[in-house]
């Protein structure tokens, strides 16, 4: 009976989706992700029985660091970041399972002695293992990972069979158009692009997810997603947080970098993209690239109407509590040129939305933390419900909440009731966190789970990485051939400086307020 009523992963019990016995490495295991979402998001894989019943997951960094202090930075890891309270017995389970493997990222007798431990481990295991190898380190070392992941034999490890290696390597993927080259023609000397996961944490959100089913399994959006009934489509990431202790990473950065060519250009793919064939991984990937290719480049020399605008945060208020300007931040040069806030206008060169403007923006120091997508349809004729104070009327509007409240808005427009015909905009509402719960996954879950079993559908292929950076490469060397010229100011606590307003008023839209 007792037995009954261990958890089931305690059992050697697993839904895990036909994940193989794994070895998961951490590149960069003693930094911040590592703790705050990797470790977490391992945990409660294994709480929700997600995980094979052989998992090992090795650190791997360039400070010494014992096994049973990597055990309990990982075990405090948990208690801290979690979204869920701490099962001793399931951690019991995953700890003796955890260990630590120091060694510099350049050095090529560190990673054949990576490959010595790892042969260790399947001996101990009696069996053999799928590598997975996270890659979660400054940017300025992942060629070295995966040159040496390479001449020591780990990519090739397995690589025709059941338990082939695999690689995730975060972002930032490349500084431009041709660091990205470079990086992709490293991973393929090493690499079969079937092995690799190019993460963005972005596509493992809820919400990001169901973009797909809200479209594709719903008869009543698909008839009108196109340029005869959408009037515009405004996609906002807006942060409140300034750059606090990542100054210095931050200015070599910049809100295009760091938001607008990665996060909002996936959400963006996905809201554009033309139905795939099936759901197979490259299907949908296929269509996300077909999209990015044919938006049009950005005009910056028209000095009256730019398709682009950029400016950084000045001193201000954040919730009534006043707040240092960039300039004024930790390791910020005074003579920094770096956006912190960037708006886009972009053109679609297709069938489906000719015409149709896509206004994207991110930035810092805005006046609250959101993501959302909202999609305006067009007005329609001011025939019957138009010149008259008593038909405050709306453009129907689809909101679609990617953070912090999970969801999606209607809005439309409804009569008050009365004896006189009197009308109103009203909102129709479903949230996540109402309907099924407000403890959903995070995303480093879904996306660390996916890469075991080999589903590539929410992570980034190649040439899609290239095909963002062409358009953004020319964008970030006008700025900096620019220098500070044309850099606009906003205060913080605000949505952005005018420009950025303009940006619409000349095509008669305006920003949507999120949470408005």
């Amino acid at each position: 009976m007792a037995e009954q009523l261990r958890h089931p992963f305690l059992q050697g019990l697993s839904k895990h989706r036909g994940a193989q016995p794994t070895i998961l490495v951490i590149f960069g295991a003693s930094g911040d992700l590592t703790a705050r979402k990797l470790v977490p998001a391992i945990y409660n894989l294994a709480l929700d029985n997600l995980l094979p019943s052989d998992f090992y997951l090795l650190g791997y960094g360039r400070r010494e660091i014992p096994d049973e202090e990597f055990q309990t930075q990982a075990r405090d890891a948990i208690q801290e970041f979690s979204r869920r309270t701490l099962d001793d017995e399931v951690w019991q389970s995953i700890g003796k399972h955890v260990a630590y493997h120091a060694g510099a990222y350049d050095d090529p007798e560190a990673f054949h002695a990576l490959a010595k431990r790892i042969g260790e481990i399947e001996k101990e295991a009696g069996r053999e293992m799928q590598l997975v190898f996270y890659i979660s380190t400054p940017p300025t070392v992942f060629e070295n990972i995966i040159e040496n992941l390479g001449s020591s034999g780990l990519a090739k490890h397995r690589v025709q069979g059941k338990v082939a290696a695999k690689v995730i390597i975060e972002k930032p993927f490349g500084r431009d158009l041709d660091s990205a080259r470079e990086l992709n023609r490293v991973i393929r000397r090493n690499f079969e692009e079937k092995q690799v996961y190019r993460i963005d944490h972005y596509l493992g959100k809820e919400t990001v997810q169901n973009l797909l089913v809200a479209r594709f399994a719903n008869a009543i959006f698909e008839p009108i997603w196109n340029r005869q009934y959408v009037d515009c489509v405004q996609i906002t990431v807006a942060e409140s947080v300034g750059v606090g202790s990542r100054g210095g990473y931050y200015d070599e950065s910049g809100a295009l970098r760091d938001m607008i060519q990665n996060h909002t250009m996936q959400l963006l793919s996905l809201i554009a993209m033309e139905p795939p064939v099936s759901l197979a991984p490259e299907a949908i990937r296929d269509e996300k690239v077909k999209v990015l290719k044919a938006i049009q480049p950005l005009d910056l020399e028209d000095h009256e109407d730019p398709d682009a605008v950029r400016a950084r945060y000045t001193a201000g208020l954040m919730n009534g509590k006043p707040v240092p300007g960039y300039i004024e931040e930790e390791n910020i040069p005074q003579d920094s040129s770096t956006e912190t806030f960037a708006a886009i206008r972009l053109s679609i060169n297709n069938w489906r939305w000719q015409g149709v403007p896509f206004y994207l923006r991110s930035g810092k120091r805005l006046a609250r933390r959101v993501s959302e997508i909202a999609i305006q349809f067009k007005q329609p004729p001011g025939i019957l419900f138009s010149g008259n104070r008593n038909f405050d009327l709306a453009q129907n509007t689809l909101v679609i909440q990617v953070q912090p409240d999970e969801g999606m808005t209607l809005l439309s427009n409804s009569k008050i009731p009365g004896l006189e015909t009197r009308t109103q905009p009203v909102k129709m509402h479903f949230r996540y966190a109402t309907t099924f719960g407000s403890n959903t996954p995070e995303a480093y879950e879904r996306l660390i789970l996916d890469a075991m079993v080999g589903d590539s559908t929410l992570f980034i292929r190649g040439d899609e990485t290239e095909a963002s950076w062409e358009l953004f490469t020319p964008v970030l060397e006008h700025w900096r051939e620019c220098n500070g010229a044309g850099l606009r100011e906003y205060a913080a606590g605000s949505w952005g400086p005018l420009e950025a307003e303009r940006l619409l008023w000349r095509h008669h839209h305006q920003w949507r307020r999120p949470g408005v």
